[in-house]
């Protein structure tokens, strides 16, 4: 079983309609059957989400009242460093309530755990994870909490 971890902050780049990078933080507040609470921030103002978390298939969705999101976990262990990479990506879609209505793009999002003993759920036990990984997870640590 692969849970999800909660409570936990997440760095998020997303890429829209072909232009630059937008770089924010998820919070992940709850999970509660398959339901999920909380909050997205990439302009300086968390604003709520909610969705839904599919245990079986690692699959993710979520609302905000700009967006929706929908992506797949992986996960990879790193023994050397005792660390667990969380990370989803997927696509995106912008709502009419957005200044880029009509638009679609795509997301990474990641966090990171201590990995006690290494239960063997990697997704990719043997291979590094993608340096997006690391690029939002050092977001979370660099971003100011708002």
């Amino acid at each position: 079983m692969i849970a999800l971890p909660v409570p936990s902050r997440w760095g998020i780049s997303a890429d829209v309609g072909g232009r630059p990078l937008i770089w924010g933080t998820v919070v992940l507040n709850s999970i509660e059957n398959n339901k999920i609470m909380g909050t997205l921030n990439f302009r300086g103002v968390p604003v709520p989400i909610q969705g839904y978390w599919t245990e079986n298939t690692r699959q993710i969705s979520f609302d905000s009242p700009y967006a929706t999101f929908s992506g797949n976990l992986f996960i990879y262990d790193d023994p050397s460093i005792t660390t667990r990479h969380y990370l989803i990506n997927g696509r995106l879609y912008m709502k009419p309530t957005s200044m880029l209505a009509g638009e679609y793009g795509t997301w990474v999002a990641s966090t990171n755990a201590y990995l006690n003993g290494g239960s063997g759920q990697s997704s990719q036990q043997n291979q590094a994870p993608p340096v997006g990984a690391f690029t939002t997870s050092d977001y979370v640590e660099d971003a100011p909490d708002r």
